[in-house]
């Protein structure tokens, strides 16, 4: 089964409306349906009864792209995480006109540092992992800076992250009518490479000087050769000691892998990835982990 196939399998039965052809920073195509899909967390999250084990200390909350549900951008990797052993949580967060993750980035940190404290609170956890896709890799950044979260994530790891903005197109007009203006989607604007937002969170260095090294953040970011929406793929990276910062490209780990950015939190390699960073309690994820790309991309 190619890659592709089981990307499409794997979405079968998700009940969602599929927005921008890919993700993070294109317009979306229309009015989003009502009742809302995308309102329901994906497979295996957000379940507050459960317990962090002594192996998976970390509850893993899981944070969309732009224009992204929850259900959406976890649908594959949810379940595989719960499966693993993971307490898995989910949120929408940014909703603008209907549209998720398109509200002013400072708002959607204040969102997260919410969900986070609600996800402490009932698990009884110190610290939880955050797995982010596109703008949801970049924006807990703004929440461990300038909301309080240094000190309640252990692990934050980056899937195709817009760290330092896309010098691609942002929003370009859906089926050839006007753009969508800065006020329905102030997230794209902040995005563009050198935007204020950007230049103010990359300010003083990519990463947080940790007040206790052992109880991190620790940052690991995965990005595709073939990212066609954060671009140049290699603006998703951090700069910072190799303690604390790891950069995996996903070719370098699987070389026959073609995923894109939009189906990069389908890619089973990409949870492999994932799943190595994860288990990583006081590192980042390792720059290549061992991974069976024959299985993985059969």
């Amino acid at each position: 089964m190619t890659l592709t196939t089981r990307i499409r399998a794997a979405l079968v039965g998700a009940t969602v409306t599929t927005l921008a052809a890919t993700g993070v920073l294109l317009a979306p195509t229309g009015a989003q349906a009502a009742p809302d899909p995308g309102a329901a967390p994906p497979p295996g999250a957000n379940d507050f009864s459960c317990r962090p084990s002594k192996a998976h200390p970390f509850p893993v909350v899981l944070v969309p792209g732009t224009f992204e549900s929850r259900l959406k951008n976890w649908s594959t990797l949810s379940p595989v995480l719960a499966d693993a052993g993971y307490c898995v949580f989910a949120l929408n967060y940014g909703e603008t006109d209907g549209v998720y993750a398109t509200g002013p980035i400072g708002a959607s940190a204040k969102e997260l540092d919410a969900f986070v404290d609600r996800v402490l609170r009932r698990t009884g956890a110190r610290q939880v992992a955050i797995v982010g896709h596109s703008q949801g890799g970049m924006m807990p950044r703004q929440y461990l800076r300038f909301e309080g979260g240094r000190n309640e994530v252990r692990q934050l790891v980056g899937i195709a992250p817009s760290n330092h903005g896309t010098q691609g197109l942002i929003t370009p007009a859906p089926d050839g009518g006007e753009p969508p203006s800065s006020s329905s989607c102030k997230a794209c604007e902040q995005q563009q490479a050198g935007s204020p937002f950007l230049r103010r969170l990359n300010e003083g260095g990519d990463i947080l000087r940790a007040r206790k090294p052992e109880r991190g953040p620790y940052y690991t970011v995965i990005s595709t050769r073939y990212d066609e929406v954060v671009t140049p793929y290699e603006s998703q990276y951090l700069a910072g000691p190799a303690r604390r910062v790891t950069n995996t490209l996903i070719q370098d780990v699987c070389p026959a892998d073609p995923i894109e950015h939009d189906q990069a939190p389908n890619d089973p390699v990409v949870h492999a990835i994932v799943l190595d960073a994860l288990s990583h309690k006081r590192a980042p994820g390792d720059p290549t982990p061992s991974v069976d790309c024959t299985s993985a991309l059969g």
